[in-house]
C-alpha cells in the first residue's frame, strides 16, 4: 500500500481542504500520515499570510524533497498561487497547484504511482477572475470539533493583505451540500461545528437567496443534534441584526465571537482600507454584549503598519481596552508585496517588536480577568482530548477547561464546576448527575 505524507500550514481552511484530500486517497485504498522518509508522494498545503509563511512553505517543499527524492512532490496552496514564479523554481516539485483545483493532486498522483513514472503538473489558475466553488468535502475530522469550510475568496483588498490574491474573489458552498455535510457530521456524533471560511460573513446561496445569518438559522431549525455552532471569525461589517436576534434567543450558537479588529486607530484603519472606523466596532460588540452578556470577543491586531505612528499605537491600545477583548492575537506587521502598504515607509523591526510585546502583555491581562470572571460557577463543556493527567475542553466561550483525567469524557458534553485560574487554563471538577 503506498503511503501520501501531508504537511499542512496555515488557516483551519486549509486543514480542512487537506482532510478532504486525505479522504479522497483513503477510499482509493492509499494510506495516509505524517511526512516521513517511507512515504511514496507528499503534499504540501502552503500558506502566504506573512513573509514568514512563505519561509517556512518553502522550508517544507524541502523537507519532503530531502526526506525522500524519488517520492512524488505536490505543492499546493497560497504560497504557490502568489508566488508562482518563485515555487516554480523549486527543484524537484513535480506538482504546482494553486488554491482553485487542490483536488487535482489525486488524480495526478494517483497516476504517477500507478505508472510509476514521476512527470512535470503545473496549473495555477487565475484566481483572480475565479467564480467557481471548488466542491471539497471533508469527513475526516481530526478533533471532536468538526470544522466546515462554507466559502471560500475574499475581495477587501485590506492595503496590508495579500490573500485575494492567493485565494480569490468570494465564492459560497452550495446550500444543500453545505446541510448535507453538517448532518453527516451530526450523524457521525459530533455536538459542536466550527463554520470556516476566508471571509465567511459574504456566504451567499443565489439558487436560494441564503445570506449567512440565514444560514444559521437553517442549521439551527434542521440538524438539532448540533450542540454548539461556533463562528470561526467573522467581519464586524457583515454581522447583521438578524445574526445578533439569533444570538440573543439560540444558546446553540457558541458565545464566541472572532472579530479581527486590526488597529483600534482610525487614522490606520483607514490606511488599511479597512471598511469600519472604531465607533462602528464599538456599536457592534455592545450589541453582541446585550445580546449574550458574559460572550468572549477575540481579535486580532497588526502591530507597526507604516502609519502607526507612537500616538496612535497608544489609541489602539487605549479602544482595545475599552473593549475589552478576552484575547488578542497580536502579529507585527509583514510587508507583502504587491499591497499598497509594502510602498509606504516601514517602521524600524525594533519598534514593531516592542510594540508587540507590549501588547501581548495586555492580551494575556485581559484573558486572565476574564477567565477569572467564571471561577465558582457550573458550565457545560466539550471535552476533547487528553494527557498524562488531565483531560481537556472547552465551554461554549471558548474557556478552556481540565479535568481529572477521563477518557470516557472526551465527544461528550458534561457540567463541570470551575474552580481555580491557572496560566491560561480553568481546573475544574464534573458535576455528577
Amino acid at each position: 500500500m503506498s503511503k501520501i505524507g501531508f504537511i499542512t500550514l496555515g488557516c483551519k481552511v486549509n486543514i480542512y481542504e487537506s482532510n478532504a484530500i486525505k479522504d479522497k486517497f483513503i477510499e482509493l485504498g492509499y494510506e495516509v500520515g505524517d511526512a516521513t522518509s517511507d512515504c511514496d508522494a507528499f503534499i504540501i498545503n502552503t500558506c502566504s499570510v506573512t513573509n514568514m509563511a512563505d519561509s517556512k512553505s518553502r522550508q517544507m517543499i524541502r523537507k519532503c524533497i530531502k526526506l525522500n527524492p524519488n517520492a512524488i512532490i505536490c505543492a499546493m496552496g497560497c504560497y504557490v498561487q502568489s508566488n508562482d514564479v518563485e515555487a516554480k523554481e523549486i527543484e524537484g516539485v513535480d506538482i504546482l497547484l494553486g488554491n482553485s483545483n487542490k483536488g487535482d493532486a489525486v488524480e495526478k498522483i494517483d497516476s504517477m504511482l500507478k505508472n510509476k513514472k514521476k512527470e512535470r503538473y503545473v496549473n495555477i489558475m487565475d484566481i483572480l477572475h475565479n467564480k467557481d466553488y471548488e466542491p471539497l468535502t471533508a469527513t475526516m475530522i481530526d478533533h471532536t470539533r468538526a470544522f466546515v469550510k462554507i466559502e471560500d475568496g475574499c475581495q477587501n483588498f485590506c492595503s496590508y493583505c495579500v490573500i485575494p490574491y492567493a485565494r480569490g474573489p468570494v465564492r459560497s458552498k452550495p446550500l444543500m451540500l453545505t446541510l448535507r455535510e453538517l448532518k453527516d457530521i451530526a450523524n457521525l456524533g459530533y455536538k459542536e461545528v466550527v463554520l470556516s471560511g476566508i471571509d465567511i460573513g459574504k456566504y451567499y446561496d443565489k439558487d436560494t437567496n441564503t445570506n449567512f445569518s440565514k444560514l444559521v438559522k437553517l442549521i439551527i431549525d434542521t440538524i438539532p443534534d448540533l450542540k454548539r455552532i461556533r463562528i470561526s471569525s467573522i467581519e464586524i461589517t457583515q454581522i447583521d441584526d438578524e445574526f445578533i436576534e439569533l444570538l440573543k434567543n439560540n444558546q446553540v450558537i457558541a458565545s464566541h465571537i472572532h472579530l479581527p479588529l486590526q488597529s483600534g486607530s482610525d487614522i490606520v484603519l483607514k490606511d488599511m482600507n479597512r471598511k469600519y472606523d472604531t465607533s462602528k466596532f464599538l456599536e457592534i460588540a455592545n450589541k453582541l454584549r446585550e445580546a449574550r452578556p458574559d460572550i468572549s470577543l477575540t481579535t486580532d491586531v497588526i502591530v507597526g503598519f507604516p502609519t502607526e505612528t507612537d500616538e496612535e499605537y497608544n489609541n489602539s491600545v487605549d479602544f482595545i481596552k475599552r473593549i475589552n477583548f478576552s484575547k488578542l492575537h497580536v502579529f507585527p506587521y509583514s510587508m507583502r508585496k504587491n499591497t499598497k502598504a509594502a510602498l509606504m515607509k516601514q517602521l524600524p523591526d525594533n519598534v514593531k517588536k516592542d510594540r508587540t510585546s507590549k501588547l501581548i502583555r495586555v492580551s494575556s491581562e485581559l484573558e486572565k480577568d476574564y477567565y477569572l470572571k467564571f471561577i465558582g460557577e457550573t458550565m457545560s463543556v466539550i471535552f476533547e482530548q487528553s494527557n498524562d493527567n488531565y483531560t481537556i475542553g472547552h465551554t461554549s466561550n471558548y474557556l478552556e477547561i481540565r479535568v481529572l483525567k477521563d477518557d470516557s469524557l472526551i465527544g461528550n458534553l458534561v457540567d463541570v464546576k470551575l474552580l481555580s485560574y491557572e496560566n491560561g487554563v480553568i481546573n475544574g471538577e464534573i458535576i455528577k448527575k
